[in-house]
């Protein structure tokens, strides 16, 4: 059921839905918990792996009252027969507690801020905390933190930018980075069998809190390949409340 309602300050809406295996229910308003985490970014050190242009994964992490721009973005590397992933790492000059995520992709479209080729939003991401060394082969494998299946870019055209909250929201405290693996998009779920269409994000942004806990360097030892058994995380899939900023 569906039931909205408009006053000078907010836009709330319940609505219950099946993604992906799940449930979920969301609400819309001008604030959402938590402020921006842009400051905390150590920009110089975000990668994308199979950004179709250099360092154009660190370009959507932008302030928040750039949200809305469509430019610059993010591209997947155009390649028809292969799968148009993004994996973009995201560290922080100290740790953080990351409440919320925002995603802000591509509506489908033949041309504009890409120019004259199609894209399409990412559907879901898996998020990972304090992993730097993830590529897609493990980001497909490892279990993450959460994974979230995301609402179709109209939706945000319509309402505003979508806060996920992340939950447990204990897997997301005393964060030195957050890695997001973006491995599918809504073109590719409506024609599964058809040349894949790249990926476009306009924005990614995170909020929470500083804890003023500089990052320290920490020894870890990871399998060459990670294994899902090896990582097991209760729960899999996590359905969220969604925060329009």
């Amino acid at each position: 059921s569906e039931s909205s309602l408009h006053n000078n300050k907010t836009i709330s809406m319940e609505n219950h839905m099946d993604c992906a295996g799940h449930s979920h229910d969301h609400e819309h308003g001008e604030e959402a918990a938590g402020a921006s985490l842009r400051e905390y970014v150590d920009i110089t050190r975000v990668f994308c792996l199979n950004e179709a242009t250099p360092n154009s994964g660190r370009a959507v992490l932008k302030s928040y009252e750039d949200r809305f721009t469509a430019n610059p973005f993010v591209l997947s590397t155009e390649d028809p027969d292969d799968e148009p992933e993004l994996l973009l790492h995201v560290p922080f000059t100290e740790a953080v507690s990351i409440l919320t995520l925002s995603v802000q992709g591509a509506p489908g479209r033949s041309n504009g801020g890409a120019g004259d080729v199609e894209t399409s939003a990412p559907r879901t991401v898996k998020i990972f905390v304090n992993r730097s060394d993830l590529d897609f082969e493990t980001a497909r494998d490892l279990d993450p933190a959460a994974t979230l299946t995301l609402l179709p870019p109209e939706h945000g055209a319509e309402y505003g930018t979508i806060d996920y909250p992340l939950r447990p929201a204990g897997r997301f405290q005393s964060a030195s980075s957050i890695t997001l693996y973006f491995g599918d998009n809504f073109a590719r779920e409506a024609d599964p069998d058809g040349d894949a269409v790249q990926t476009e994000i306009a924005y990614v942004g995170l909020k929470g809190k500083g804890t003023n806990v500089k990052r320290r360097a920490v020894e870890a030892v990871y399998e060459s390949r990670a294994m899902k058994e090896d990582h097991t995380v209760p729960g899999g899939e996590y359905g969220a409340r969604h925060f329009v900023g």
